[in-house]
């Protein structure tokens, strides 16, 4: 049999927050059930967001939590380097097969354009349907692609199947569908800043890595349905994918990453212990 290959991923954004403490406990209880073993990869292609002096910080309350695992930036593995920074050439090299394949195609649309022009509703967390301004016909000729790009300010989207119905099976909320252009559109794999999408990325790194489960929080559902589009272009093997329940509050709201008190840093500093916050949230999940 495959040997279990799971992964947490997080970035230098800030201090951990307690949900994605949280989800990665889940990760690592998974891969314990299964005798496998767990990855960690720092996602910090964010420039804008990232800050160096997180990087510490980050491993020391992942251990302080009751995480650990077997391959990583602090103890190396077979599939370094573990930092997304030093994989650019990979995501290249996807993002060249995509754009031979005509799968992508380049866009001027601000997420401001975006959301005037989407027509389709969406919840304020969610990414409004991209309405196809910039999507070229079928065969279009290459001069308007090369007139996009010329700007030097163009993202890159991937074209999903309009109609398509995509289907996959999770591990915790079973049977999952959504249809193509309807429930999601057209989405950007490369942004116009030379950065690599999170969608490409993760797929990316998750093939590369042999991860073979991915779990993650449950808000995280309709990026399966681009990702798997993406595998298939990709000539991929998907993993499974197991989605978490969210922490939330005693209202049963959501504890959101700007709520800078839920961090596993501040909440260290006010005594609170380990054990006591995973039986806290544990139990709610």
């Amino acid at each position: 049999m495959t040997e279990y290959r799971g992964r947490i991923a997080t970035g230098y954004f800030g201090f951990l927050h307690i949900g994605h403490a949280v989800t990665f406990w889940h990760a690592q209880e998974r891969a314990r059930a299964a005798g496998g073993k767990l990855i960690l990869r720092i996602e910090d292609l964010d420039r804008d967001r990232c800050r160096r002096e997180f990087a510490d910080a980050i491993i020391e309350d992942l251990h302080w939590f009751g995480l650990d695992w077997n391959e990583g930036p602090d103890i190396g593995g077979p599939f370094a380097p573990y930092v997304q920074s030093q994989r650019r050439s990979r995501y290249l090299e996807a993002w060249r097969k995509l754009r031979l394949r005509d799968f992508i195609y380049p866009c001027k649309c601000s997420r401001k354009d975006v959301a005037q022009a989407s027509l389709a509703p969406h919840d304020e967390n969610e990414e409004p349907i991209y309405p196809g301004t910039c999507r070229p016909r079928p065969r279009r000729s290459l001069a308007f692609r090369a007139e996009v790009v010329a700007a030097a300010t163009a993202h890159w989207r991937f074209r999903v199947p309009d109609g398509e119905r995509i289907e996959f099976v999770d591990e915790r909320v079973g049977r999952q569908a959504a249809v193509a252009g309807r429930d999601f559109g057209d989405f950007i794999v490369w942004r116009r800043d030379d950065v690599p999408a999170y969608q490409l990325t993760a797929v990316v790194d998750d093939a590369a890595m042999r991860i073979n489960e991915v779990v993650r929080g449950e808000d995280l559902l309709v990026s399966t349905f681009r990702q798997l589009l993406l595998y298939r272009a990709l000539d991929l093997m998907p993993p499974r994918f197991f989605h978490a329940p969210l922490v939330v509050d005693e209202s049963g709201k959501r504890l959101a990453k700007r709520h800078g008190s839920l961090s596993l840093r501040a909440l260290r500093e006010r005594s609170f212990a380990a054990e006591e916050l995973r039986a806290r949230h544990l139990s709610k999940s």
